[in-house]
This record gives C-alpha cells, structure tokens and sequence, in this order.
C-alpha cells in the first residue's frame, strides 16, 4: 500500500509518520511519498521520515519528488496538506480583511474566500492526476478551507474524495478524556458545515453524556470549549465548533485581532522561518533526534497560542516565548490532529471494521434542510465500501438559518472560482455573514484579485 502526502516538506508529515507507525494494528505501509514544490524542505523532511521509520523498525520506504506523477501514481491514499501562496499569502489575505474592517482569518469569511481562490485550482489539478494514474485511490482533503475546496472537487466530478477537519471530532475526544474512555467507544451526532459545525451529543453505550460534561464548567474550561461564556453554551445545549467564536463574539473577535502586534499568519511565519533556521543549524539530515525535538518544540509553542485572544486560559504571545524558553510550556492535549482522523479511515477501509467520524462530504439527504450535493461536516460510518452520513433529524431553527446564510456563500463561492467570475465573487461574499455589504464584498473581492493574480489568474 502507498500513501502520498501533497505537501510533504511540511513538519506535519513527520507528525503523520510518526502517529503511523504508533499504531501496532495500522496495515503495512510499503512506500510513504512525500510530494512536494520545495526541494530544500522535501528533502529535509524525507531524511527525517525515514530516520523515524527506521528507529521503529519498519519497513515502509520513504520516498521524495516534486513530480505530482510519480508521486501519485500507484497511491492507494492520498492526503492534500498544502498552502498555495504560502504564509505570505495567508498574511495578505487577513491584512486585506483587516483594512476593511471586517474579521481577517484564514478560513473563516473574506479570508477563508481568498484562500480558497488559491487552494481550488491546484487541488483539482491534483485530483485530475489522480484520476487519471490512480483511479481506485482516495482522496483527503485537509487543505484550508476544507469544506469549500472539497465541495469543489465534488462540484467538478471528483467522487472518491472526502474533507477532513480535526476540530469536526473535538466533542467526541473531550468528552473521552473527561470520561476516561477511549474516543473509539463514544458515538457523537454532529452537523454543520466546516468550521461551522455543532455537536447535540456524544453517547457511550446508549447514553448521552455530553449534558454531563457541559454541566462540568471546570472540565469544559479545559477543551476548546472554553472560549465560549456557560450562559451561551448552556442556552444551546451543545458541544459548539471552536470557529463559531467568529459569529458568536465576532466583535470581539474583530476587536482582539485589531489590537494584536500581529495577525495569526504573521505569528505562524515567524515561528515557521524560525524553525527551518534552527533545522538548517542543528544539521537535520544528519541529526535528526536533535531536529525531531525542534519540531515538537515549535508545535507546542504554535498549539499554545492558537486563538489565545478566545481561549481565557491561554498564554499571549509573549508569555508563550517566555515559557517556552524557561521550560514551563504545557503539552498540548494528547492527540494526532488530522493525522488521527486520516489513520481511523484507512483503518476501517482496509480491516472491514466500521468507525464513526466528523467528515466533510456529500450531505445526502443527511441534514434535512441541506441539498444532497451539499458538502457538510456530519458524523458518517466508515468502512471497506467508503463512507455513509449518519441521518440527522430536524435541527433548531438558530443552527439551521445559519447554515444555509453560509451554505449560499459556499456555493456561490464554488461557482465564482471554478468560472473565474468577478461578479459571482462579488455575490459570494455579500452572502456572508460577516461581510452582508455589495459594496465591502466588491471592494474586498477587488483587492484579493489583485493581491493574488500570480495564482487565481485574470477573472472576468
């Protein structure tokens, strides 16, 4: 079996590889191919993978190109973990947002909107040489934002395609740990779209015990739940999406993001160019203990401020670097990120065992007040025939307006990207509840064409 990463010269895929190699009952893994447009990093993270399949005593080989082909041919699975335009890309798009006066974040509104614009055309140029070397293999998306670039796949006749998102399954590993269960015991009924997603329960053995744990204000303080006020998340009576942040407290959102030194994009370059120095200092190729420590620093240090404007317990920016250089930095939460949500689905595709998950996929008649080609964020059954949404009965009518105010932007957007349409953008955005101005959208829409020609092209 093969897998290939697109995006490979990125520090997750030693992540990945790692979290791979853990599982004693994963099925054998003959070549694992890191693909990718930079060399430098490529090979790097190559050197890396292979010493940690060798330091486990496996016998995966680990392989690097930049040819999309080669690197796709004969692939089995296939994960999509890339960032056209690169952190500067991300930085325009939030800056862009941010002089407009309207929230700037990556996936999330405008900003989510420019990436896409970015993410659709390369994605599909990868899923067209997929189809055509590696017809039976699947896809993974977990390229941001992963509901829209998954729905544009399905949109252009890419099937065999499924959106990841490891905050889908947030609710089922949280209230695991407050139970001390493993989450493969629990079964959650979540819906919504990416990043805009609620969970109405998590059951072991027949019983909900998420009014349980949202009864537990100390142990909810401990998820990511606990950017949200007990008043808000006990009048919904759900496990909330992390992302919901942005609608729920967009002005202070808004606010936070405003008064910060940096933007998010302008932190994560600065740890990221950061990294790759130390990496070329230490040697990496040729120490890769030394490096293999760097990269699980700098991930914690990164984990540590990941929205701390909504997170009360979370460190700012500078207390971070002070921790992190005195030692006192917390491990994140024990977990494998989308690597996790991944590893489960090849798993059940491969062993015949059924799993339940969070993914982003066609809705299917799932949530009753979405179309069937809708992509949404619905807990689906998974196993050796693919994967199947779990019906979900009527929803409150709160949850329900909000997403189909976001679902018409996704497909507007969808369409506006695939024809390369100036106006439909246009339309797309004004959609959007964070923008609801033709005005703002047109001037936005203006400003990221310009910003990005060198990839999303002349549009009309």
């Amino acid at each position: 079996m093969k897998i290939t990463l697109i995006g490979g010269g990125s520090t997750k895929s030693t992540q990945f590889i790692s979290a791979m190699l853990r599982r004693q009952d994963f099925p054998r893994v003959d070549e694992f191919c890191l693909l990718d447009i930079d060399e430098h990093r490529l090979e790097v993270m190559g050197a890396l993978c292979s010493a940690i399949v060798e330091s486990a005593w496996q016998p995966t080989r680990v392989t690097t190109t930049t040819d999309a082909r080669a690197a796709l041919r004969d692939a089995a699975y296939v994960v999509t973990t890339i960032r056209v335009g690169l952190d500067e890309g991300r930085i325009l798009d939030e800056r862009i947002a941010l002089s407009n006066g309207v929230l700037g974040q990556e996936t999330t509104g405008p900003g989510g909107f420019a990436m896409a614009m970015r993410s659709i055309p390369t994605i599909l140029e990868y899923a067209r040489i997929l189809r055509e070397v590696s017809p039976a293999a699947w896809m993974f998306n977990f390229t941001n934002p992963s509901g829209l670039v998954t729905q544009a796949l399905y949109a252009s006749g890419f099937e065999r395609v499924i959106g990841i998102c490891d905050s889908a399954n947030n609710a089922q590993n949280a209230v695991a740990q407050y139970l001390g269960v493993p989450a493969s015991r629990l079964r959650a009924e979540l819906f919504g779209l990416n990043h805009l997603s609620w969970t109405r329960s998590v059951s072991l053995e027949g019983v909900d015990r998420l009014p349980q744990f949202l009864q537990d204000e100390q142990a909810v303080a401990l998820s990511t739940m606990g950017m949200f006020e007990p008043a808000l998340y006990h009048r919904i009576g759900m496990y909330l999406n992390e992302y919901l942040y942005y609608y729920y407290y967009s002005d202070r959102a808004l606010s936070a993001i405003q008064a910060s030194s940096m933007t998010r994009g302008e932190e994560v370059k600065s740890l990221n160019d950061h990294l790759w120095h130390q990496l070329d200092d230490v040697d990496a190729m040729n120490h890769s203990q030394a490096a293999l420590d760097l990269i699980a620093s700098a991930t914690r240090r990164r984990e540590a401020t990941y929205m701390h404007y909504a997170r009360p317990l979370a460190p700012s920016i500078d207390q971070a670097d002070r921790d992190l250089a005195a030692g006192r930095l917390a491990k994140p939460l024990e977990g494998e990120g989308y690597a996790g949500v991944v590893l489960d689905i090849i798993t059940a595709m491969q062993t015949r065992q059924t799993i339940y998950t969070g993914l982003n996929v066609p809705n299917r008649g799932a949530i009753g007040c979405m179309r069937d080609s809708d992509i949404v964020e619905v807990t689906c059954a998974v196993d050796a025939s693919g994967f199947r949404p779990i019906p979900i009965a009527a929803i409150p009518e709160p949850q329900e307006l909000l997403m189909r105010s976001v679902k018409q932007y996704e497909r507007l957007a969808v369409d506006a990207i695939l024809a390369q349409d100036r106006e439909t953008a246009v339309m797309a955005l004004m959609a959007h509840p964070m923008v609801m101005s033709f005005s703002l959208a047109r001037t936005l829409v203006d400003e990221y064409l310009a910003a990005h020609r060198e990839f999303a092209g002349d549009w009309s």
